[in-house]
């Protein structure tokens, strides 16, 4: 009973948080920072999917404010 269009947004939702869960996050300094490198697939999957940008993303995975 779900239209189309809104199966294939659901479908872009949850392949992106599939995504996301194999984001290669390393620890720097002792576990006090992280990082995420730039050439990381599924973060540019995830980017892709959601329609946001990778640098912004990579950034404020780590960061809190």
């Amino acid at each position: 009973g779900v239209h189309e269009s809104h199966q294939t947004t659901i479908y872009r939702i949850i392949a992106a948080i599939l995504h996301l869960g194999n984001v290669a996050i390393q620890a720097e300094r002792d576990g006090d920072a992280c990082s995420v490198p730039s050439e990381d697939e599924h973060l540019t999957n995830f980017c892709s999917l959601l329609g946001v940008e990778q640098s912004q993303m990579q950034h404020w995975l780590c960061h809190r404010k």
